[in-house]
Order: structure tokens, then C-alpha cells, then sequence
């Protein structure tokens, strides 16, 4: 039986999948899995335990990956599984920041009580007059799962689009439309666009990365669109363009105190990922995810192990995960012994992960291999 922590609601549709052998609590003291959406990780004692966190989304910024990775702790994310939702979104932004949609809703609730308030609107209405989108140029900064959505979605609005991506996937490309212009620098797509949309991760290279600077190698009149993460912008530095006017709007999904109540910022109450079908799609995947390396040992998605699978063959199944140092693999060999099925070793940076079938192994080889230098966790399966 394992024990699944569940640290925040995750949809029936995903923990039902795990079947009989498994139990979903909110509460354990001894979990084999975790699985979580936005709860903070990062001052939780994570117990000897614990083998696989499953997240139901794709950012990992509230799991302390450092110190799952010491601990020989599999922490997985959902690419992709929220990719239409928020795609939708940002489509829903780009009309909001250009066309002062949500002001002028808010403007309309204030004449509630106004007994001439239709002549009131044609009067008042010039206030909120926005351009249209179509011919316009968006620049796409990460063309991942969303990105490649969002891209082609505004190609369909008779948009001109260019992307920036410079780890494009070739299951990315793939999808992404042939309409679409990819360049190389970031300072090519920012001269160029009319709108500007950011898909990518935060991590030291892309914290800060819009500020003043970068602002201002921009259009004048831009308008920026963050469904990604808050700390991709500076927020002063979005201040101080709206206030220049170098900047028309910026439109975000995440509501800093300092972006409320700001006339430009359009700030939705991180909105993304909010639909049924997406925390379905979240649910089912990390659950499949957590299931398959408990049980198997195969990694899909892990943001801090490489990943590897295989089809077992053999009567038993040795996954070990260790730094990536020559001669760790003969000494798994001798140690485990028997006849190897089949084998895939697989790294990421300083780590490797290996998955080693065998028919007649020693009977002691688990207990052996933990003594390896280097040796991180190893499972028996």
C-alpha cells in the first residue's frame, strides 16, 4: 500500500487512477508520494519517506528541488495539461489591454443610479477607444506548450506573430504554424512588436528580464502580457513606463499589491489554470506520473531527475539515481549480478539515473549498493 499526501485538492479524476493499492490522505506522517498544486514546500520536513512529489501544474517555484535532490526525491510537473486554459486567457488579455474593456466595465457600474445613463455612455464612451488586434504584431517570448498555442491562436485573429525561443523543442516546432517568424534575440522581437507575451520559466536568467532596459528597446504604445510568473517583470520599472506612456498596458495574471488600482495594469487574480478541465488534465497526468515511477521506476516529466523508462523484462528491477561519476555502473553490476535483461542510464548535470532489469540477482545487491560512493537512493522493485 502507498501513501499519497495530498497538500492541496486535487481532482477525483486523477487520484481515482491510482487504484486499490494506493491511499489519498490529507494528512501522513510517513508518505511514499506527494501530490500538490500551489501549497509551499519549502519549510516542510520531508520525510525519509517520501519517494516522488507530483505537482499539478507546471511551475515548480513552491518545492525546494535543492534539497529533493539530495534526499534521492523525484519531483514531477505537468507540462502541457493547462496549456489551452491559459492560452484562452492570454487571448482574453489581449482584448482586455487593447480595447480598455475592463475599465470601461468598471467605469459602466458607476452609473447605476445616473437616470440618463445610455447618453451618458455615448458621451463618456471616447475614454476607453483601443485599437484592434488584427495586422497588429505579437511577439511570443517561449514557445513551449502555451506559447506554440498562443502563437498559432493569434495567427487565427489575423495576427502578425514572432517567437522567441531559443531551447525550441522539435515537438514544439512541429506544432507551431508555418505563419509564425521565429528570430534569434530577444532585442529583434522587441523592436517588432506591437504586443508582447511571456511563456517561459523563472530561474536566475529570466528574473528581471523586463525593466527598464528592455523597455525601452520596445515600441512606443507596447503593451505587455505576463501569464507566466511575477517575477519575470520588474514591477517598478512597468510603473515608471506606464507613467512615460512609453508603455500602453500591461496586462498580468498575477496581482501584486504594488499593480492594484494603477490606471494601465489589467491585473486578473491568477486566473490560468482555473477551469475544470485543466485541474483535470493536472490531476491525471501527475497522478499517472507518481504511479509509474512507484510502481516502475519510469520518469516522465521530472524537472530535478533525467528522464527515463523502460518495459520491464526481467524477474527484478534495481532503479538507482546517483551523481554522474565514472565506473558507478560496473560496480552496479557486479554488486547486483544475475543476467541483465535490459538496462537505461540516463544524466543531468551532476546526477544520473539508472534503471537495471536482471533475472537472478543477488539477494542482498540493494542493501550493497546503498554503500556505493555516490549512490544517492536505490529501490528494489
Amino acid at each position: 500500500m502507498y501513501n499519497i499526501l495530498k497538500l492541496n485538492k486535487i481532482a477525483a479524476i486523477g487520484t481515482d487512477r491510482l487504484g486499490a493499492n494506493y491511499k489519498c490522505v490529507d494528512e501522513c506522517d510517513a508518505p511514499e508520494g506527494i501530490l500538490v498544486r500551489s501549497a509551499s514546500m519549502h519549510d516542510m520536513e520531508l520525510p525519509e519517506s517520501l519517494l516522488a512529489i507530483a505537482r499539478a501544474g507546471a511551475g515548480v517555484n513552491n518545492i525546494p528541488l535543492d534539497k529533493c535532490v539530495e534526499k534521492g526525491i523525484c519531483v514531477f510537473n505537468t507540462p502541457g495539461a493547462n496549456a489551452n486554459a491559459v492560452m484562452e486567457l492570454v487571448i482574453a488579455g489581449l482584448l482586455l489591454g487593447s480595447r480598455k474593456i475592463a475599465e470601461g466595465i468598471a467605469w459602466c457600474k458607476t452609473l447605476k443610479d445616473d437616470p440618463n445613463n445610455l447618453k451618458t455612455v455615448e458621451k463618456g464612451k471616447s475614454q476607453f477607444v483601443g485599437p484592434e488586434i488584427k495586422g497588429k504584431t505579437l511577439g511570443v517570448v517561449g514557445l513551449g506548450a502555451i506559447g506554440v498555442l498562443v502563437a498559432n491562436a493569434a495567427r487565427a485573429l489575423h495576427m502578425n506573430v514572432i517567437g522567441y525561443d531559443p531551447y525550441l523543442s522539435v515537438n514544439a516546432a512541429l506544432n507551431l504554424s508555418r505563419h509564425v517568424v521565429t528570430v534569434n534575440n530577444l532585442d529583434e522581437l522587441y523592436a517588432k512588436a506591437d504586443y508582447i507575451t511571456l511563456h517561459l520559466p523563472l530561474n536566475d536568467g529570466t528574473r528581471g528580464m523586463i525593466n527598464n532596459e528592455t523597455i525601452g528597446k520596445m515600441k512606443d504604445g507596447v503593451r505587455i502580457l505576463n501569464f507566466a510568473r511575477d517575477g519575470l517583470v520588474r514591477s517598478a520599472d512597468i510603473l515608471a513606463a506606464l507613467e512615460s506612456g512609453k508603455l500602453a498596458a500591461y496586462i498580468t495574471d498575477f496581482a501584486t499589491n504594488d499593480l492594484l488600482d494603477v490606471d494601465g495594469v489589467v491585473a486578473i487574480p491568477h486566473l490560468g489554470a482555473s477551469t475544470p478541465e485543466s485541474e483535470d488534465n493536472c490531476a491525471v497526468m501527475a497522478a499517472d506520473e507518481i504511479k509509474d515511477y512507484l510502481e516502475n521506476g519510469n520518469i516522465k516529466n521530472s524537472v530535478n531527475f533525467p528522464n527515463v523508462s523502460m518495459p520491464r523484462t526481467g524477474e527484478n528491477r534495481f532503479c538507482v539515481f546517483h551523481s554522474n561519476t565514472p565506473k558507478i555502473i560496473s560496480q552496479l553490476l557486479e554488486l547486483i549480478g544475475g543476467n541483465v535483461e535490459n538496462m537505461e542510464n540516463k544524466s543531468r548535470g551532476d546526477y544520473a539515473y539508472t534503471i537495471i532489469d536482471v533475472t537472478g540477482a543477488n539477494t542482498d545487491a540493494e542493501s550493497a549498493i546503498k554503500s556505493i560512493d555516490g549512490v544517492i537512493r536505490v529501490r528494489e522493485l
